[in-house]
Protein backbone atom coordinates (compact mmCIF):
# COMPACT_ATOMS: atom_id res chain seq x y z
CA UNK A 1 0.00 0.00 0.00
CA UNK A 2 1.90 3.00 -1.30
CA UNK A 3 1.20 6.10 0.74
CA UNK A 4 0.42 4.33 4.02
CA UNK A 5 1.67 6.31 7.01
CA UNK A 6 2.45 5.46 10.64
CA UNK A 7 0.00 8.17 11.73
CA UNK A 8 -2.80 6.43 9.86
CA UNK A 9 -1.97 3.18 11.65
CA UNK A 10 -2.04 4.95 15.02
CA UNK A 11 -5.37 6.59 14.22
CA UNK A 12 -6.88 3.28 13.14
CA UNK A 13 -5.51 1.57 16.25
CA UNK A 14 -7.19 4.24 18.41
CA UNK A 15 -10.48 3.84 16.54
CA UNK A 16 -10.31 0.05 16.89
CA UNK A 17 -9.87 0.42 20.65
CA UNK A 18 -12.58 2.99 21.27
CA UNK A 19 -15.00 2.10 18.43
CA UNK A 20 -16.10 5.71 18.61
CA UNK A 21 -14.79 8.49 16.35
CA UNK A 22 -15.10 11.19 19.00
CA UNK A 23 -13.23 9.30 21.72
CA UNK A 24 -10.61 8.02 19.27
CA UNK A 25 -10.03 11.56 17.99
CA UNK A 26 -9.64 12.86 21.54
CA UNK A 27 -7.20 10.09 22.41
CA UNK A 28 -5.22 10.87 19.25
CA UNK A 29 -5.22 14.67 19.83
CA UNK A 30 -6.85 15.25 16.44
CA UNK A 31 -10.22 16.64 15.38
CA UNK A 32 -12.99 14.19 14.59
CA UNK A 33 -13.36 15.31 10.93
CA UNK A 34 -9.60 14.94 10.43
CA UNK A 35 -9.68 11.44 11.95
CA UNK A 36 -12.60 10.43 9.72
CA UNK A 37 -10.71 11.65 6.67
CA UNK A 38 -7.60 9.66 7.64
CA UNK A 39 -9.63 6.49 8.15
CA UNK A 40 -11.39 6.99 4.83
CA UNK A 41 -8.04 7.39 3.04
CA UNK A 42 -6.73 4.29 4.82
CA UNK A 43 -9.71 2.24 3.64
CA UNK A 44 -9.10 3.45 0.10
CA UNK A 45 -5.48 2.33 0.35
CA UNK A 46 -6.57 -1.03 1.78
CA UNK A 47 -9.09 -1.49 -0.99
CA UNK A 48 -11.72 -2.73 1.48
CA UNK A 49 -13.85 -1.34 4.30
CA UNK A 50 -12.15 -1.66 7.71
CA UNK A 51 -15.00 -0.27 9.82
CA UNK A 52 -18.67 -1.27 9.73
CA UNK A 53 -20.66 1.87 10.43
CA UNK A 54 -24.22 2.00 11.73
CA UNK A 55 -26.39 4.67 13.34
CA UNK A 56 -25.67 3.27 16.82
CA UNK A 57 -22.17 1.89 16.88
CA UNK A 58 -19.03 0.91 15.04
CA UNK A 59 -17.40 -2.47 14.67
CA UNK A 60 -14.42 -3.79 12.79
CA UNK A 61 -14.97 -5.76 9.62
CA UNK A 62 -13.18 -9.06 9.21
CA UNK A 63 -10.50 -7.30 7.16
CA UNK A 64 -10.35 -4.59 9.81
CA UNK A 65 -9.69 -7.11 12.58
CA UNK A 66 -6.82 -8.67 10.64
CA UNK A 67 -5.54 -5.25 9.67
CA UNK A 68 -5.39 -3.88 13.21
CA UNK A 69 -3.43 -6.91 14.46
CA UNK A 70 -0.76 -6.35 11.82
CA UNK A 71 -0.88 -2.60 12.38
CA UNK A 72 -0.14 -3.08 16.07
CA UNK A 73 2.84 -5.28 15.28
CA UNK A 74 4.18 -2.53 13.05
CA UNK A 75 3.57 0.15 15.70
CA UNK A 76 5.38 -1.87 18.36
CA UNK A 77 8.34 -2.31 16.01
CA UNK A 78 8.36 1.41 15.21
CA UNK A 79 8.25 2.34 18.89
CA UNK A 80 11.12 -0.02 19.65
CA UNK A 81 13.11 1.46 16.78
CA UNK A 82 12.55 4.93 18.24
CA UNK A 83 13.62 3.62 21.66
CA UNK A 84 16.77 2.16 20.13
CA UNK A 85 17.62 5.55 18.66
CA UNK A 86 16.95 7.22 22.01
CA UNK A 87 19.10 4.67 23.84
CA UNK A 88 22.07 5.46 21.59
CA UNK A 89 21.91 9.14 22.63
CA UNK A 90 22.69 8.44 26.29
CA UNK A 91 20.50 9.89 29.08
CA UNK A 92 16.76 9.32 28.84
CA UNK A 93 15.04 12.10 26.92
CA UNK A 94 11.82 12.82 25.07
CA UNK A 95 8.48 11.16 25.73
CA UNK A 96 8.41 8.61 28.53
CA UNK A 97 5.06 6.91 29.16
CA UNK A 98 4.73 5.61 32.71
CA UNK A 99 1.73 3.78 34.14
CA UNK A 100 0.99 3.52 37.87
CA UNK A 101 -1.65 1.60 39.81
CA UNK A 102 -4.14 3.74 41.80
CA UNK A 103 -2.99 2.47 45.21
CA UNK A 104 0.50 3.83 44.52
CA UNK A 105 0.06 6.85 42.24
CA UNK A 106 -1.09 9.59 44.69
CA UNK A 107 1.56 8.73 47.27
CA UNK A 108 4.61 8.03 45.10
CA UNK A 109 4.20 10.17 41.98
CA UNK A 110 4.81 13.71 43.34
CA UNK A 111 8.30 12.94 44.64
CA UNK A 112 9.00 10.61 41.70
CA UNK A 113 8.20 13.28 39.12
CA UNK A 114 10.54 15.71 40.87
CA UNK A 115 13.35 13.15 41.09
CA UNK A 116 13.05 11.99 37.47
CA UNK A 117 12.89 15.55 36.13
CA UNK A 118 16.03 16.45 38.08
CA UNK A 119 17.94 13.38 36.82
CA UNK A 120 16.67 13.58 33.21
CA UNK A 121 16.04 17.27 32.37
CA UNK A 122 15.03 16.44 28.79
CA UNK A 123 12.38 13.88 29.75
CA UNK A 124 8.74 14.48 28.82
CA UNK A 125 6.70 12.41 31.28
CA UNK A 126 3.30 11.07 30.25
CA UNK A 127 1.53 9.44 33.20
CA UNK A 128 -1.39 7.04 33.27
CA UNK A 129 -3.17 5.73 36.35
CA UNK A 130 -5.06 2.47 35.93
CA UNK A 131 -5.46 -1.05 37.31
CA UNK A 132 -2.78 -3.66 36.70
CA UNK A 133 -4.59 -5.58 33.98
CA UNK A 134 -5.01 -2.47 31.86
CA UNK A 135 -1.42 -1.32 32.38
CA UNK A 136 -0.03 -4.72 31.39
CA UNK A 137 -2.13 -4.69 28.22
CA UNK A 138 -0.82 -1.22 27.36
CA UNK A 139 2.76 -2.35 27.96
CA UNK A 140 2.39 -5.35 25.70
CA UNK A 141 0.86 -3.17 22.98
CA UNK A 142 3.66 -0.59 23.35
CA UNK A 143 1.34 2.15 24.59
CA UNK A 144 3.45 2.44 27.76
CA UNK A 145 7.19 2.32 28.29
CA UNK A 146 7.02 1.08 31.88
CA UNK A 147 4.55 0.61 34.73
CA UNK A 148 4.72 0.65 38.51
CA UNK A 149 2.63 -2.22 39.88
CA UNK A 150 2.49 -4.80 42.66
CA UNK A 151 4.63 -7.84 41.90
CA UNK A 152 4.63 -10.53 40.72
CA UNK A 153 3.03 -10.06 37.31
CA UNK A 154 4.30 -13.34 35.82
CA UNK A 155 4.01 -12.17 32.22
CA UNK A 156 6.80 -13.83 30.16
CA UNK A 157 7.25 -10.81 27.87
CA UNK A 158 7.85 -8.39 30.75
CA UNK A 159 10.90 -7.72 32.91
CA UNK A 160 10.15 -7.28 36.63
CA UNK A 161 12.31 -4.94 38.72
CA UNK A 162 11.53 -4.95 42.46
CA UNK A 163 11.48 -1.46 44.01
CA UNK A 164 10.46 -1.74 47.68
CA UNK A 165 8.17 -3.52 50.10
CA UNK A 166 5.50 -1.91 52.22
CA UNK A 167 3.20 -3.11 54.97
CA UNK A 168 -0.58 -3.02 55.07
CA UNK A 169 -2.11 -1.28 58.08
CA UNK A 170 -5.56 -1.56 59.62
CA UNK A 171 -7.84 1.47 59.63
CA UNK A 172 -10.75 1.35 62.08
CA UNK A 173 -13.05 3.85 63.82
CA UNK A 174 -11.33 6.12 66.33
CA UNK A 175 -13.38 4.73 69.21
CA UNK A 176 -11.76 1.32 68.59
CA UNK A 177 -8.21 2.66 69.06
CA UNK A 178 -7.68 0.96 72.43
CA UNK A 179 -8.89 -2.46 71.28
CA UNK A 180 -6.42 -5.30 70.60
CA UNK A 181 -5.12 -5.71 67.07
CA UNK A 182 -7.46 -8.19 65.38
CA UNK A 183 -6.13 -11.39 63.89
CA UNK A 184 -7.07 -12.50 60.34
CA UNK A 185 -9.69 -14.77 61.94
CA UNK A 186 -11.22 -11.77 63.73
CA UNK A 187 -11.13 -9.67 60.57
CA UNK A 188 -13.20 -12.28 58.77
CA UNK A 189 -16.03 -11.62 61.23
CA UNK A 190 -15.89 -7.83 60.76
CA UNK A 191 -17.45 -5.69 58.06
CA UNK A 192 -14.49 -5.33 55.72
CA UNK A 193 -14.39 -2.44 53.25
CA UNK A 194 -12.50 -3.22 50.05
CA UNK A 195 -11.69 -1.70 46.69
CA UNK A 196 -13.79 -2.71 43.71
CA UNK A 197 -13.02 -5.76 41.59
CA UNK A 198 -9.98 -5.30 39.37
CA UNK A 199 -7.70 -3.74 41.97
CA UNK A 200 -4.83 -6.04 42.94
CA UNK A 201 -4.82 -4.53 46.44
CA UNK A 202 -8.30 -5.96 46.97
CA UNK A 203 -7.03 -9.46 46.21
CA UNK A 204 -4.05 -8.97 48.54
CA UNK A 205 -6.32 -7.87 51.40
CA UNK A 206 -8.61 -10.85 50.85
CA UNK A 207 -5.59 -13.16 50.85
CA UNK A 208 -4.34 -11.82 54.18
CA UNK A 209 -7.78 -12.31 55.73
CA UNK A 210 -7.93 -15.76 54.10
CA UNK A 211 -11.21 -14.92 52.42
CA UNK A 212 -11.78 -16.66 49.09
CA UNK A 213 -13.84 -15.21 46.28
CA UNK A 214 -16.26 -18.12 46.54
CA UNK A 215 -17.08 -17.62 50.21
CA UNK A 216 -20.53 -16.11 50.78
CA UNK A 217 -19.74 -12.82 52.51
CA UNK A 218 -21.10 -9.29 52.71
CA UNK A 219 -18.22 -7.07 51.63
CA UNK A 220 -18.60 -3.34 51.10
CA UNK A 221 -16.74 -1.80 48.17
CA UNK A 222 -15.29 1.61 47.36
CA UNK A 223 -13.70 3.12 44.29
CA UNK A 224 -10.62 4.51 46.07
CA UNK A 225 -8.65 4.23 49.30
CA UNK A 226 -9.86 7.71 50.22
CA UNK A 227 -13.47 6.55 49.99
CA UNK A 228 -12.76 3.49 52.12
CA UNK A 229 -11.09 5.52 54.88
CA UNK A 230 -13.94 8.02 54.98
CA UNK A 231 -16.43 5.14 55.20
CA UNK A 232 -14.47 3.78 58.17
CA UNK A 233 -14.59 7.20 59.81
CA UNK A 234 -18.36 7.12 59.42
CA UNK A 235 -18.48 3.85 61.37
CA UNK A 236 -19.27 1.57 58.42
CA UNK A 237 -16.52 -0.98 59.03
CA UNK A 238 -12.74 -1.44 58.86
CA UNK A 239 -10.30 -1.52 55.97
CA UNK A 240 -6.69 -2.21 55.04
CA UNK A 241 -4.55 0.37 53.26
CA UNK A 242 -0.87 0.44 52.24
CA UNK A 243 1.46 2.13 54.71
CA UNK A 244 2.43 4.80 52.19
CA UNK A 245 -1.20 6.00 52.00
CA UNK A 246 -1.55 6.72 55.73
CA UNK A 247 -0.39 10.38 55.88
CA UNK A 248 -2.58 11.52 52.99
CA UNK A 249 -5.71 9.44 53.51
CA UNK A 250 -6.11 9.61 57.30
CA UNK A 251 -5.19 13.22 58.04
CA UNK A 252 -8.80 14.43 57.98
CA UNK A 253 -10.59 11.21 58.92
CA UNK A 254 -11.94 10.23 62.34
CA UNK A 255 -10.07 6.92 62.36
CA UNK A 256 -7.43 4.94 64.18
CA UNK A 257 -4.48 3.35 62.39
CA UNK A 258 -2.76 0.27 63.77
CA UNK A 259 0.06 -1.90 62.47
CA UNK A 260 -0.19 -5.67 62.57
CA UNK A 261 2.31 -7.79 64.51
CA UNK A 262 4.66 -10.09 62.61
CA UNK A 263 4.14 -11.70 60.21
CA UNK A 264 2.64 -8.53 58.74
CA UNK A 265 0.76 -8.39 55.45
CA UNK A 266 3.02 -6.79 52.84
CA UNK A 267 3.27 -6.21 49.14
CA UNK A 268 6.21 -5.75 46.79
CA UNK A 269 6.04 -2.74 44.50
CA UNK A 270 8.01 -3.01 41.30
CA UNK A 271 8.49 -1.59 37.83
CA UNK A 272 7.87 -3.67 34.72
CA UNK A 273 8.69 -3.17 31.05
CA UNK A 274 8.93 -5.18 27.87
CA UNK A 275 12.01 -7.38 27.68
CA UNK A 276 12.42 -6.29 24.06
CA UNK A 277 12.61 -2.59 24.98
CA UNK A 278 16.03 -1.24 23.90
CA UNK A 279 15.92 1.31 26.74
CA UNK A 280 16.72 -1.38 29.32
CA UNK A 281 19.73 0.46 30.77
CA UNK A 282 17.81 3.73 31.11
CA UNK A 283 14.82 1.91 32.59
CA UNK A 284 17.08 0.38 35.22
CA UNK A 285 18.19 3.92 36.09
CA UNK A 286 14.57 5.04 36.33
CA UNK A 287 13.82 2.05 38.54
CA UNK A 288 16.70 2.90 40.85
CA UNK A 289 15.40 6.46 41.22
CA UNK A 290 11.85 5.29 41.97
CA UNK A 291 13.25 2.74 44.43
CA UNK A 292 15.02 5.52 46.30
CA UNK A 293 11.85 7.62 46.43
CA UNK A 294 9.70 4.70 47.54
CA UNK A 295 12.15 3.62 50.22
CA UNK A 296 12.20 7.15 51.65
CA UNK A 297 8.40 7.35 51.61
CA UNK A 298 7.92 4.00 53.34
CA UNK A 299 10.63 4.77 55.92
CA UNK A 300 8.92 8.08 56.65
CA UNK A 301 5.56 6.49 57.35
CA UNK A 302 6.80 3.42 59.24
CA UNK A 303 5.90 3.45 62.93
CA UNK A 304 6.85 1.06 65.75
CA UNK A 305 4.92 -2.21 65.67
CA UNK A 306 3.53 -1.75 69.17
CA UNK A 307 0.71 0.63 69.97
CA UNK A 308 -1.99 2.35 67.97
CA UNK A 309 -1.65 5.45 65.88
CA UNK A 310 -4.69 7.73 65.71
CA UNK A 311 -5.71 10.17 63.02
CA UNK A 312 -8.56 12.58 63.10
Amino acid sequence: MIGLTIKQLRYFDALARHLHFGRAAEASSISQPALSLQIKELEQLAGAPLIERSSRNLRLTGVGEDFVLKAREVLVAVDELEDLMRASKGPLSGRFRLGVIPTVAPYLLPATITALSARFPEIDLELRESVTKSLVADLLDSRLDAAIVALPISEPALREFALFQEDFVLVRPLQDAAKPVPSPDMLRSMRLLLLEEGHCFRDQALSFCEITKTQPRQLMEGSSLSTLVQMVGAGMGVTLIPDMAVPLETRSANVSVVRFPHPRPTRTIGMVWRKSNPLADQLMQVGAIVRGVGTRETDRTTKPASGNQSRG
